[in-house]
């Protein structure tokens, strides 16, 4: 067989070689790490993407690298408008920025010298070097049809034998002649273009690949024995070559990927050795899990299960993006929350991220945990900052309450409160949270949603608040105000157990704690909260007085 001739007669509109794509994309500065993130567009971005993207991220930027966005959109049929805008968005709010890349310039221009960097605009450059391994006699066109395909593996199941286009079950379209191949195509009959894999199917032997991976050290697999298809019928590649051709003019260094596609390896690895090419360094990580609410077992996060898979629950929930980041860091790698206990007011930017203490096991999602670390990092937050997230997420996701939090200093000083304290609050989780929380310094959210103490009868609160509203001055220090409440709890004849009072509990009314509890619920609306002293002081006398009011009817 003349290979080039068959390669002419496959790829006649190819002129490039791949020499000429070496030259055009020339190695970047040696001893640069580049890493990439390569999603279909579909438009959902989740949680193992921001998990992957966190990895490529901190691997480039701590080593003045270079982070790409690759869009691999071969498959027109998982498009989504305006998907690669979201992904681009969504990280972006997470503090993870790509360098160059798909929609990375101005106005979602592409960025950088090394594109098209969407799979479906590099289609000639793929074409150039299937031809280049057919004229090499590496790769051949198979004009197997859908029930020649069918019949092999009806075949190949009832043997219990592996599935694929391999040893026998490949020799025909292996073995035709120029001639044939020739005819087939004036035929019009449609074929793919596979490699001519050199595996071991069959034999007594089993050859093994041995990777080193990044994160799971010597990865020992059995070298690929199917003859893979790398360029589809339409003359569109498939991901397997894709990516290969991708990663090595973009000068890809480490590819940070999930497990699920260890078992694809040995394909790639094979690629890259029949293309004479240097593969880069893989990161396989481990599948983000959690424990079953129902079995108590672990298991992958779902997309249809769990809500806290996409990204948009995040920003949804209001959830900032350095509390994210640093509880990704606790699964990522082993010693942070050591590092962290270290160096509790350092810039997370400060850790220096390796590989080697990624766990290869499955990394277990705890949204509990983050919730307790994020009460940690909103606290190191100054308030005024804080008062910037919210406003941002309520003008996006609670548009109705987003004109009341555009006073910045009433804002700042409600999330001020007891900030300084000798043992600081720790309450504040996410932005619907917060707001929830806080709602009631809103008169347009202020609702009285919990009832008085039963020990307290109707007729006392109304008589407790009269006194309170008799005797309350806005101009009181803490002890001033306390005492005034004191007064009236004596007064009442609250605070004083009878002596027979296991006897005749019914007689005891109640203590100082209850008679604040009726004041509370009348300017709150709840009986639990912060320091009551310090939540009027900014609310503000005549709130104070109008809630109070209001309530005595």
């Amino acid at each position: 067989m003349d290979y080039n001739k068959l390669a002419e007669l496959l790829f006649p509109q190819i002129d490039k070689t791949p020499e000429d794509y070496e030259a055009m994309f020339p190695p970047r500065e040696e001893g640069t790490i580049i890493t990439r993130m390569g999603p279909s567009p579909t438009g959902f971005i989740h949680l193992g993407n921001l998990y992957g993207a966190f990895v490529d991220e901190r691997l480039a930027h701590q080593n003045g690298g270079i982070f790409y966005l690759r869009i691999e959109d071969t498959d027109d049929k998982r498009y989504v408008e305006g998907a690669v805008e979201t992904i681009i968005h969504s990280l972006q709010f997470f503090d993870i920025n790509f360098d160059e890349g798909a929609g990375c310039g101005p106005d979602m221009t592409d960025a950088g010298d090394y594109g098209p960097y969407y799979q479906s605009q590099r289609g000639p450059i793929y074409q150039a070097f299937v031809k280049r391994l057919v004229s090499e006699g590496k790769a051949y066109p198979c004009f197997l049809s859908e029930d020649e395909l069918a019949e092999i593996r009806a075949q190949q199941e009832a043997a219990k034998e592996t599935t694929g286009i391999y040893g026998k079950y490949a020799e025909k379209n292996r073995n035709l002649t120029y001639e044939e191949i020739e005819a087939n195509i004036a035929d019009s009959k449609p074929y793919v273009i596979r490699l001519k894999s050199k595996g071991n199917q069959g034999t007594d032997g089993v050859v093994y690949i041995h990777v080193a991976d990044a994160i799971r050290g010597d990865v020992s697999m059995p070298a690929n024995d199917q003859d893979v298809i790398i360029l589809k019928a339409n003359g569109i590649p498939t991901y397997h070559f894709a990516h290969v051709i991708d990663d090595h003019l973009m000068r890809t260094t480490h590819v940070v990927r999930g497990e699920e596609w260890l078992m694809s390896l040995p394909i790639h690895i094979e690629l890259f050795e029949a293309l004479g090419l240097e593969p880069p360094v893989y990161c396989h990580t481990a599948v983000l899990m959690k424990l079953d609410d129902e079995t108590g077992n672990k298991r992958k996060l779902s997309k249809r299960k769990d809500p806290e898979l996409s990204l948009d629950y995040y920003r949804q929930e209001g959830y900032h993006p350095q509390a994210v980041k640093e509880y990704l860091l606790t699964i990522l790698n082993s010693n942070f929350e050591e590092w962290r206990m270290a160096n509790p007011d350092a810039d997370i930017d400060a850790f220096q991220f390796t590989t080697e203490k990624m766990n290869s096991a499955g990394a277990l999602f705890d949204l509990n945990k983050l919730n307790d670390i994020s009460k940690d990092v909103l606290l190191k937050i100054p308030a005024e900052d804080l008062a910037d997230f919210m406003l941002e997420w309520a003008r996006e996701f609670k548009p109705k309450a987003a004109p009341l939090l555009e006073d910045k200093d009433y804002l700042t000083k409600i999330l001020n409160i007891g900030r300084d304290d000798a043992k600081p609050r720790k309450d504040l989780i996410y932005a619907k949270q917060i707001f929830d929380f806080i709602s009631y310094f809103y008169d347009e959210y202020f609702v009285i949603e919990e009832r008085i103490p039963e020990q307290v009868s109707d007729e006392d609160a109304r008589e407790i608040l009269k006194r309170y509203l008799e005797t309350y001055d806005h101009s009181d220090d803490q002890s001033q105000w306390f005492e005034k409440i004191r007064t009236i709890t004596a007064d009442m004849g609250y605070a004083v157990k009878p002596k027979d009072y296991k006897k005749h509990p019914e007689e005891y009314k109640g203590s100082v704690a209850h008679v604040s509890t009726v004041i509370r619920i009348a300017v709150m609306g709840r009986s639990q909260s912060p320091d009551v002293w310090t939540i009027q002081q900014i609310l503000g006398e005549d709130r104070v007085r109008a809630r109070i009011s209001e309530l005595i009817g």
